[in-house]
């Protein structure tokens, strides 16, 4: 069976709070990895979905096929710890370790190709022209709005004065 093997390190993120999402991979399909990273709402998904992207490319130019490929293995070790003090009350100090980890993430080539469930469809880039012309779209839009609010005004606003004082009568 083929591999390829991709490593981040020095992440600065303690190795314990990239593990919660690492163990999530194991053993999923390269998309269905990459749809549980998309919708992991803690941090460290950015890293290990650039770290899963990474080495999915490397694998392409390994002539992996890419229906084929599944996270065989990822592991979270520690790296270096910054050394840090913080002051506190009565001239003491307290000592703060910030730690950093390294990922470990190996992809294997399953003879069986699985069928992906999800398909992950990247946004495409706006150019410049037609991101003004948006703007300038939704600027008249405002423009709009705010006259069609300020028609409406008048009406009733003496009425509510009246009845929402600050000071009872």
């Amino acid at each position: 069976m083929k591999e390829q093997k991709a490593q981040l390190n020095y992440l600065r993120m303690a190795p314990r709070k990239v593990r919660l999402v690492a163990n999530l991979l194991k053993g999923l399909s390269i998309s269905e990895a990459e749809a549980q990273l998309l919708i992991n709402p803690r941090k460290a998904k950015e890293p290990l979905l650039k770290l899963l992207r990474s080495a999915i490319a490397a694998g392409k130019e390994k002539n992996l096929k890419e229906n084929n490929l599944f996270v065989k293995s990822i592991f979270v070790d520690q790296g270096p710890m910054l050394k840090r003090f913080m002051p506190r009350a009565q001239g003491r100090a307290t000592p703060i370790q910030k730690k950093t980890s390294h990922i470990t993430l190996i992809l294997g080539e399953s003879e069986k190709s699985k069928e992906t469930r999800f398909k992950i469809v990247k946004p495409e880039k706006i150019k410049k022209r037609e991101a003004e012309k948006i703007k300038k779209e939704k600027a008249e839009q405002k423009q709009k709005i705010e006259e069609i609010k300020k028609e409406a005004k008048p009406q009733a606003q003496g009425f509510m004065r009246r009845i929402f004082r600050r000071k009872s009568v």
